[in-house]
């Protein structure tokens, strides 16, 4: 067993920028899969009491993210904020009475294309609708050491790749993570044409399956592996493939949906492979 290496000194860092977007609304009704009404916070905000690190079924909510949601309002520009900002990657408050206050990103959410960003408590509070957040983007590029043409790297930072603990082990790269995921619950965003940004869905109708699996326990921020997906060039089903993401977002009512995942890595192949470490999420790995 060896610890795996990255082309760390090669990947570029540059900054990105984007607003603390308001949460947007049309038809109030989201729709459960029993044909159930509901009206419930969503995506958007500064949410307060949402966190990584805590239950993404703990809250009445569907499709929250955590901590605090960023938006660039050019359509280009936050095409590239989505694609470049990596998880891990410091965010800096840069406007406000938050003006200088350090979190990192915790996720990106495909649909309505947000970023999200961990801050602390003291932060959260002088934060405000529209204040601006600049992020030191680095991690796209990525490669491994030994896995260059088998395992497809993205959306990571290369200092939160370091305490990982990602290893080798028998010509295989082993990923510590928190569960596994049967391709056939994966849901929403299937078909996308990149897995460079956003995230799709574990579809969580099926409670009794979801208990089954122990997927009843995930929590934002876990670092999961999912079975038979194949995110390379977007994200659809193949045998033996592996997908290794983090989760960025609440449970969801609406059929078809439900926590989302955001890639770090795939592979067409076995050669990714889990390690189940109860410590994988992302408040473990940034301390907080």
């Amino acid at each position: 067993m060896q610890k795996a290496k990255i082309n760390a000194a090669r990947l570029v860092m540059q900054s990105v920028a984007g607003a603390v977007r308001h949460p947007s609304m049309g038809n109030p009704y989201r729709i459960d899969h029993e044909g159930v009404p509901h009206i419930l916070p969503a995506t958007g905000a500064i949410t307060y009491n949402v966190k990584v690190g805590d239950s993404v079924y703990a809250m009445e909510c569907d499709h929250v993210e955590p901590g605090v949601t960023v938006r660039n309002p050019d359509a280009q520009e936050n095409a590239a904020f989505n694609t470049l900002s990596c998880i891990g990657n410091t965010a800096i408050v840069i406007s406000g009475d938050a003006k200088g206050a350090r979190g990192f990103v915790t996720g990106t959410h495909g649909g309505v294309e947000h970023v999200l960003c961990y801050f602390p408590e003291d932060a959260l509070d002088k934060l405000a609708i529209g204040d601006r957040i600049q992020v030191r983007a680095q991690g796209q590029g990525m490669k491994i050491e030994g896995f260059e043409d088998t395992v497809f790297c993205m959306n990571l930072d290369p200092n939160l790749f370091e305490k990982m603990n990602v290893t080798v082990e028998d010509g295989k790269l082993i990923v510590p993570i928190a569960a596994r995921v049967p391709a056939y619950l994966m849901g929403s965003g299937i078909g996308a044409g990149s897995a460079a940004n956003g995230d799709y869905d574990i579809m969580t109708a099926d409670h009794a399956e979801i208990a089954r699996l122990g997927l009843d326990q995930l929590r934002y921020g876990d670092f999961v592996l999912l079975e038979d997906c194949d995110t390379s060039f977007g994200r659809g089903y193949l045998r033996g493939a592996r997908t290794v993401g983090v989760v960025v977002h609440s449970d969801c009512v609406k059929m078809g949906h439900g926590p989302g995942v955001t890639t770090i890595f795939t592979s067409k192949t076995p050669v990714l492979e889990g390690r189940p470490d109860p410590h994988a999420n992302l408040a473990d790995y940034m301390g907080v």
